[in-house]
């Protein structure tokens, strides 16, 4: 009995830390290469493609511009009840952001999320992910959303760059 508690255990500490192993601790976007990798102690842990802004050269510069930021930000905060299948938050708009986009006169804008397709149409990802169609978001099929989800916790760092 005790050998069969003793491997129990083993085995069960194996699985933890497995699923500990899964957590992302680092989100890196590559926009020109349409990549979202997530990292944990420098190692990547998973690669998905993405769909980005209708205009996805260079960085977010106003509301309505269609590009994705560029630049070091949070994953701040999460959204299960988006009208996307599920929806995090990156903090875009920095201070700097903001202190750029009131010299342009214009508002620099902000809502921009990692998030799946437009709800009840998570079937139309296979056509959807082969173009840029969001508003500046970060956008992958409903299952990878899931896993994001489940690897990437609040308050992790996301590096997007060009």
């Amino acid at each position: 009995m005790r050998v069969i508690a003793v491997t129990m255990a083993l085995l069960l500490a194996g699985c933890a830390s497995a699923l500990a192993g899964d957590v992302a601790d680092r989100v890196v976007v590559h926009k020109e290469k349409r990549l979202l990798q997530l990292y944990r102690d420098g190692q990547m842990l998973r690669e998905y493609s993405i769909a980005l802004g209708g205009n996805p050269i260079g960085h977010k510069e106003r509301e309505g511009d269609r590009r994705t930021p560029e630049g070091l930000y949070v994953l701040d905060w999460r959204n299960d009840k988006s009208g996307y299948h599920l929806s995090m938050h990156v903090s875009y708009p920095r201070p700097e952001d903001i202190a750029a986009a009131a010299v342009k006169g214009v508002d620099p804008g902000g809502m921009i999320m990692i998030h799946g397709q437009r709800n009840y149409f998570g079937w139309l990802a296979f056509m959807t992910q082969m173009f840029d169609w969001t508003d500046g978001c970060i956008a992958v099929t409903n299952a990878e959303m899931d896993e994001i989800w489940d690897m990437v916790p609040n308050s992790t760092p996301i590096e997007i760059n060009p």
